[in-house]
């Protein structure tokens, strides 16, 4: 187990942190496209997809480059190197639901990723319909040499939410497979957005309250931002959705970061949209503004990861 060590000069547990007292070096994530899809939009579910989600599904594009697995690495690890020194490496499958495919498929694209020199684990974005025992069982066995995480997009608790952004699962969907993944040694990451459409702030940190209780490891904060042409830009367009101001939702992530346990591991705390894909809001395009906005004002309330959670030791 991991020793929590709140970094005061950020006043919550990073990801570099995490990775610092695992390997005892600069650890980056490399954004991996393996060129899977998503059952939301494939027509199993759905065929839209979330409403915030463009035809890449958060995707760089590589897979459709030509570009395989290997290569995106390679490619990845040498600029990484360069401009972080990092000296070993996560590969990050991100774009659309990397769980989403027979298992022998993705046995071979994470044996290829781990081929890799330097690459000592992997995370794996997916949905939580998209996991069962076999794929689990996947992943379990390679975490006796590697670390390994699964990244849920969970999004909110709130049920009517998940339906109105077109989710295709309920929140008892995540916490099922969070109880069958807390079974295995692989660890857990859950996304959550704020500033959903029709929630407001105590939605929002009920969110918080209901994560903080499910015994998982980590979680990434993302601000909903308007892609371009997603349905959610129809809305925006509309005036029928509202973008977040951004001390707004500094003020959120600061309440979300009270409410959760010291010793999840923060591996995100806003998003990164590409400045050609957005539509609004033109704040969330200055991330570094928005992290030391975050951390300002935590430090003005004198306030930290897990000060009002109760299970905080």
């Amino acid at each position: 187990m991991i020793m929590v060590v709140i970094n005061m000069t950020n006043r919550y547990f990073d990801l570099n942190t995490y990775y610092r007292k695992i390997f005892g070096c600069r650890v980056q994530k490399i954004t991996i496209d393996a060129g899977l899809s998503c059952p939301n939009r494939d027509g199993t579910i759905s065929t839209g997809g979330c409403i915030y989600c463009n035809s890449k599904g958060s995707g760089t594009g590589a897979y459709a480059k030509g570009l395989t697995i290997k290569d995106q690495l390679i490619k990845s690890k040498k600029a990484l190197s360069k401009r972080y020194k990092a000296k070993k490496f996560i590969a990050y499958f991100q774009s659309f639901s990397n769980t989403y495919a027979p298992v022998g498929k993705l046995k071979s694209l994470y044996d290829e990723a781990l081929a890799v020199d330097d690459v000592v684990g992997l995370s794996i974005g997916t949905r939580p319909d998209c996991v069962d025992k076999p794929v689990l069982e996947l992943l379990q066995s390679y975490e006796k040499n590697y670390l390994i995480w699964i990244e849920y997009g969970i999004q909110s608790v709130h049920d009517e939410t998940l339906a109105f952004i077109n989710r295709g699962h309920d929140f008892k969907c995540f916490k099922d497979i969070i109880d069958v993944t807390k079974t295995t040694d692989i660890k857990i990451c859950a996304h959550v957005i704020l500033g959903l459409p029709n929630e407001n702030k105590k939605q929002m940190l009920e969110t918080a309250r209901a994560i903080a209780g499910l015994g998982i490891d980590g979680i990434k904060l993302h601000l909903l931002y308007v892609v371009k042409g997603t349905r959610l830009e129809k809305l925006y367009n509309a005036g029928d959705y509202k973008c977040l101001e951004q001390q707004e939702y500094v003020n959120l992530v600061c309440g979300f970061l009270e409410l959760i346990p010291e010793n999840m591991v923060i591996q995100r705390l806003t998003g990164d949209p590409h400045y050609k894909e957005l539509a609004a809001p033109a704040w969330s395009l200055n991330k570094m503004k928005t992290l030391a906005l975050i951390k300002d004002t935590l430090e003005k309330r004198d306030s930290w990861q897990g000060k009002f959670n109760q299970g905080r030791f």
